[in-house]
């Protein structure tokens, strides 16, 4: 079993990610600049306190432990940033990509998982699916600070090339119980009306949290060689509608009013982008203008690895 450093290791997706390794029998360093309690007392886990940007703390971690696995959370929104990434966040996200690859590869370690976004794509007008190798065209602030963050990675391979890194592009996550994402798509930005056009079976690319922790542990377990190396998609394997989200959180939890509207395919083309500096800053900023689009990630890489099996009918 490995040694498995987990920078943001106490935000939502961190605690998810820390736990399930704990359940595989590894043994999991967790770093964040606050601590939880999601696996607190837990065999095999310590938590140190440090900021993303304390880089004395990291270099002590990797001067005290074999680290074989760094899986980079820390600075990633649903994890330990809120949905507004400002500029200071940006800035720290770099001071940190600046040290935290550079001891990874000088401690040898065997694999860094880097969790990144889909925003850094060039979301098409069609419908075709977007593949790891499609034009990246970063729009929002989270974007660009993720791309950046992927960028620093690979730049730091050339001391190491014997490390291999894996780099997840993956889609807004999702719980029973964290549905601010799903929330955003039926929300308009505008005035915060809870809204679907017609029937709501227009669709978005989301992601169970389940599926990306369930991704990760196989790759830290399977991923044997350098041919596993690179940018993977991951995603739920298909489109959650807009009305799949309705019935889920009446079904779930409370929902109040939802306006009907008349087809969005109409109104889209006459609107022009409004968002301006919400849109730039806010991660969950919902676009009018491609609202129907039904773009999707195309995992099929990622499913040569595992079948993702976590859809919002069966999430916990």
């Amino acid at each position: 079993m490995a040694t498995v450093l987990v920078t943001g290791g106490c935000g939502l997706i961190g605690q998810h990610i820390c736990s399930g390794l704990l359940k595989k029998g590894n043994t999991v360093i967790a770093v964040d600049a606050t601590e939880g309690n999601y696996n607190t007392g837990k065999l095999n886990y310590s938590f140190i306190q440090a900021d993303p940007t304390d880089k004395n703390t990291y270099a002590e971690i990797f001067d005290n432990n074999k680290i074989d696995v760094l899986i980079h959370a820390a600075c990633t929104v649903d994890n330990d940033l809120g949905p507004i990434v400002t500029d200071k966040e940006m800035k720290d996200c770099k001071l940190c990509d600046k040290f935290i690859y550079r001891y990874a590869m000088n401690a040898e370690v065997e694999k860094i998982i880097m969790l990144s976004t889909d925003q850094v794509y060039d979301f098409p007008d069609s419908r075709e699916p977007i593949r790891e190798d499609n034009d990246l065209k970063p729009k929002t602030n989270y974007a660009v600070m993720k791309l950046d963050s992927e960028k620093a990675l690979v730049g730091e391979l050339g001391h190491n090339k014997k490390v291999m890194c894996c780099i997840l592009r993956f889609s807004p996550v999702y719980t029973m119980n964290f549905t601010d994402n799903l929330m955003a798509k039926i929300t308009d930005p505008k005035d915060g009306t809870k809204f679907v056009y017609g029937k709501g079976q227009y669709g978005f690319q989301f992601c169970c949290v389940h599926n990306l922790v369930d991704f990760i542990l196989c790759f830290v377990k399977n991923a044997d060689n350098m041919t596993y190396a690179g940018v993977y998609n991951v995603s739920d394997k298909l489109l959650i509608t807009a009305a799949d989200i309705i019935n889920f959180m009446r079904e779930n939890h409370r929902l109040g009013p939802v306006v009907q509207k008349n087809s969005a395919n109409a109104i889209s083309k006459l609107l022009k982008k409004f968002g301006g500096k919400d849109e730039k800053t806010n991660y969950r900023y919902l676009d009018m203008t491609t609202i129907e689009n039904n773009n999707m990630l195309d995992n099929t890489k990622a499913s040569k690895l595992l079948s993702f099996r976590w859809d919002i009918h069966n999430t916990k």
